[in-house]
């Protein structure tokens, strides 16, 4: 155990009571009482996101917001303090090893949701991204930035955090989380911890010449520990150490116990499903993807009437410079890598042309498939528009004018954008993969091919043509999408469950 983590023999024994009042009391900690949850992110999208994760974290607290006493953990960048309005300081967290002192502070969403942020502008007073600068470059002390998050995080759960609160359950999320579990155990200190995997291709891998710098014990450098390959491993630790862990599709937590989507953790991840440890829990979205109220549409619409379709499409088609008809319009939204199968779409895009169909292009990531999509563009000036970068209102009236999605991802843990689509009556075209084959029943409410190769989405796209060839097929598939459940309530029950299990479990 690490000399500075060491309890006194009172601390420890309240400690553990406490946690084993809130979890062991009752038989249903969902229905008799409101426990106390620390929902720990990286990023949030009620001031920051970089992808799905801040969307997830916007969303799931507030869904279980109902049963639970859920607060928010994250990182005080820049773009969070501009937006997030008065904080009050709440605790001064030690600096420990090579991870620097930092104040706690705590704010509020505008509709009352509890932040706590970390206060260290060492840190996190920067410009770009939660991971990467303005060059798209990884911060040198990323390791540093993220044990720092873990590290409070497990002291709010020790009690040394707000003094009017403490955590019963830690929710982590990704690699930039992942130590709070592994500091809680190397204390000593069972307080049940659930592990969110987002995408398990996102690692937070670090040198072994870090182990000091990061308090990580020498012991624990090892494979039934944070080793793995040499390297530090801020995932493998948050998967080993978590008393439960949790993906974002029940699909997708069956790919990642395979060597072909396990990311070299496939057998770690094995292990944990043969445990019961392992489940795959679907996203949802959130309210604000309405069309019948959405305020960036230039026209409303509803599953029972979607004829405010036709004018979304006209302003897509204005603002990428697309030639105004009534043929299919097909969107992707997307970051613009190689797992997205933006490629495909390169290599597709003829087949749509052809056919006098039309794509608009939103979003950013490789130069080369961004440069690729500009010269696909000019090669066909009318027919397909791009847009490097990304904004909010674009996005949404291009879900809502769109005819068909193309999202041909290599693989997808969960994805949000085919239910966007769905929700507003575009027709996604997807590979069948992780949540995407959890999510779209082919010939239904969107189309699914089985293999990621071009001949087999060409062969999606066809089907999708003639689909829109046949007027009432269209309507039925359209609505059929429109209707498909894409809330979060059937997520938060399952999520309750897991929490419960992880509960009991610590303490049994």
């Amino acid at each position: 155990m690490l000399e500075s983590y060491q309890l006194d023999a009172g601390s420890a024994v309240s400690t553990m009571a406490h946690a084993e009042l809130q979890c062991s009391s009752q038989p249903s900690i969902s229905v008799t009482r409101r426990q106390s949850i620390l929902f720990v992110t990286s990023e949030i999208s009620d001031y920051i996101k970089a992808g799905g994760l801040g969307e997830v974290s916007a969303a799931l607290p507030r869904a279980l917001r109902h049963h639970y006493d859920v607060r928010i953990l994250i990182p005080g960048y820049r773009q969070v303090l501009s937006q997030i309005g008065a904080v009050e300081e709440v605790a001064r967290l030690s600096a420990s090893y090579g991870i620097p002192a930092c104040s706690l502070g705590r704010a509020m969403t505008r509709d009352g949701l509890i932040v706590y942020v970390l206060l260290c502008p060492e840190l996190y007073d920067r410009d770009g991204s939660p991971y990467v600068d303005s060059f798209g470059v990884d911060w040198c002390d990323n390791d540093i930035r993220f044990a720092r998050l873990g590290l409070a995080a497990a002291d709010i759960a020790s009690g040394n955090g707000d003094p009017l609160w403490r955590a019963d359950l830690l929710h982590l999320n990704d690699w930039p989380s992942g130590l709070a579990s592994a500091y809680l155990a190397w204390r000593g200190q069972r307080i049940p911890t659930i592990l969110t995997i987002h995408n398990l291709a996102y690692q937070g891998n670090f040198e072994r010449s870090r182990l000091s710098h990061l308090g990580i014990p020498d012991a624990a450098f090892h494979i039934e520990g944070v080793e793995f390959y040499g390297k530090v491993s801020f995932l493998k630790a948050g998967i080993y150490y978590s008393s439960h862990i949790t993906t974002v599709s029940s699909t997708y937590a069956q790919e990642i116990t395979r060597p072909e989507f396990g990311c070299g953790l496939d057998g770690l991840l094995r292990a944990r499903a043969e445990e019961g440890r392992l489940d795959g829990i679907i996203n949802g979205i959130d309210e604000s993807w309405d069309p019948s109220t959405d305020p960036y549409l230039v026209s409303r619409f509803s599953a029972e009437n979607c004829r405010g379709k036709r004018a979304n499409a006209e302003s897509v088609r204005r603002s990428f410079g697309l030639a105004l008809n009534t043929g299919p319009l097909f969107a992707v939204v997307s970051r613009l890598v190689h797992q997205k199968g933006v490629d495909l779409a390169i290599s597709a895009a003829e087949t749509i042309v052809s056919q006098g169909g039309q794509i608009a292009f939103i979003g950013q990531g490789e130069p080369r498939f961004e440069a690729e999509l500009q010269a696909l563009a000019g090669r066909h000036p009318g027919s397909i528009g791009v847009k490097i970068g990304y904004d909010e209102g674009d996005a949404r009236r291009m879900y809502a004018g769109s005819d068909f999605l193309l999202m041909p991802s290599r693989f997808e843990p969960c994805g949000l954008s085919q239910m966007y689509a769905q929700r507003f009556g575009s027709l996604p075209i997807a590979h069948r993969t992780g949540g995407l084959a959890d999510t779209i029943e082919d010939g239904v409410n969107g189309f699914l091919f089985g293999e990621p190769s071009l001949n087999r989405f060409k062969d999606a796209i066809k089907r999708g043509l003639d689909t829109f060839r046949s007027r009432s097929r269209l309507i039925a598939m359209r609505r059929a999408a429109m209707k498909r459940p894409h809330g979060w309530d059937r997520s938060a029950s399952r999520y309750q469950e897991v929490y419960e299990r992880a509960c009991h479990a610590a303490f049994a």
